[in-house]
């Protein structure tokens, strides 16, 4: 049985996470002047870090048993990202999953409570729509049925409608001190608790449009005047850090339309997926895709000060079938043709798209000579 956080991440949890637009950004960046000290340089401890470190540490690693089992098992985050996990129960020739759990970065999620038997644990997990296409790898060998929101499905083998497919990953037994049996979800950067709340608070200010990059969970000056605008900006005392909700509040803050920037913001009652597209004078660069759920708003991240910027979107159903009404899809875009292609993507090739595995699609030009443009998406 393993013992440690290293050994259930190397044994395949969660491999590796990339954020998309981490070759524009430079956001994950450790050494580079200008930004605030590296992680090997502790500075002195603000209040914000003081505060982080008050908070409790998660259990580790994660079990496997084929007998009965007398405590909770917990899934608990140590990325920069909030997350929604999805388990499967593996008994016999049974198959059941369960979801989705909301789990905020640095914070255990209780997913099974009491006795389990089971053969094998699966798990599933993905991003908020808020962080655009997934970042976390979805290479799983086992293939279950999920549903778009909250579900538990008996039979998870075999989807029916409004279920979707989607890879599970076996989990590595390890049991934790505590006596519970709980599992982390990590990323390359392997944060403890303290750095990966503060990367998380990071990771949202960057998409909100305040400067806290890079993002690599070590306090400074840039991050605490990014933290100081976007409170003030909100209306929200210094305390509000201290919330349960905290990371609720800030994923809010983002998914409403902005005074800069682009905003797109999801009017229907379908599951909206978006592509977006720069010209910086030298090439044309599309990356999607983004998902934004009904009612919801959502920034792409769109970096430095391209001349132009497309915009594509279309709606789809539970089943992730693009929809159609009189025989039309639904979407939004425009006579620019770009590439794009079902799964997630960044091209910067345009000519010969079917080629090369890629689709033409029309994007359409957004009008930024405002300074901000909030696309809607509504019903025709």
């Amino acid at each position: 049985m393993m013992s440690g956080p290293k050994q259930a991440v190397m044994a395949g949890l969660v491999p590796a996470i990339h954020d998309l637009s981490s070759r524009a950004k430079n956001v994950d960046a450790r050494h580079k002047a200008g930004h605030d000290e590296p992680r090997v340089q502790r500075p002195r401890r603000s209040t914000l870090t003081r505060f982080l470190m008050t908070l409790p540490a998660a259990a580790i690693s994660f079990f496997f048993s084929s007998a009965p089992a007398l405590a909770d098992l917990k899934i608990c985050n140590r990325m920069s990202y909030v997350v929604e996990a999805a388990i499967g129960i593996d008994d016999k020739a049974a198959t059941a999953t369960r979801g989705w759990f909301r789990i905020d970065p640095a914070t255990c999620r209780v997913v099974v409570q009491g006795t389990l038997t089971a053969d094998r644990i699966l798990l599933n997990a993905r991003a908020l729509g808020v962080y655009g296409a997934s970042p976390i790898p979805q290479n799983g060998s086992d293939t279950l049925c999920v549903a778009q929101d909250n579900f538990v499905i008996a039979a998870a083998r075999q989807c029916r409608s409004g279920q979707t497919q989607v890879p599970f990953t076996q989990i590595t037994p390890t049991q934790a001190a505590d006596g519970n049996f709980t599992a982390y979800l990590a990323e390359d950067s392997e944060y403890d608790d303290e750095q990966a709340r503060l990367a998380g608070i990071q990771r949202l200010l960057v998409i909100a449009g305040y400067d806290a990059a890079p993002i690599d969970g070590v306090d400074g000056p840039k991050t605490q005047a990014a933290l100081a605008a976007f409170l003030k900006s909100r209306g929200l005392a210094a305390d509000i850090m201290s919330s349960p909700n905290f990371f609720k509040t800030m994923v809010d803050a983002v998914q409403t339309p902005s005074a800069t920037g682009l905003t797109w913001c999801n009017d229907t009652p379908h599951k909206v997926m978006a592509a977006v597209a720069t010209d910086d004078g030298k090439s044309v660069t599309s990356r999607g895709w983004y998902r934004i759920d009904p009612r919801t708003c959502l920034h792409p991240d769109v970096t430095g000060q391209p001349k132009q910027i497309f915009s594509f979107a279309e709606a789809i159903d539970a089943d992730n079938r693009v929809i159609k009404l009189k025989d039309k899809p639904l979407n939004w875009g425009g006579d620019k043709q770009l590439c794009t292609r079902e799964t997630k993507f960044e091209t910067n090739e345009h000519a010969d798209c079917g080629a090369r595995g890629f689709a033409a699609t029309g994007f359409g030009v957004v009008d930024m000579s405002s300074g901000g443009k909030t696309l809607r998406f509504a019903m025709p």
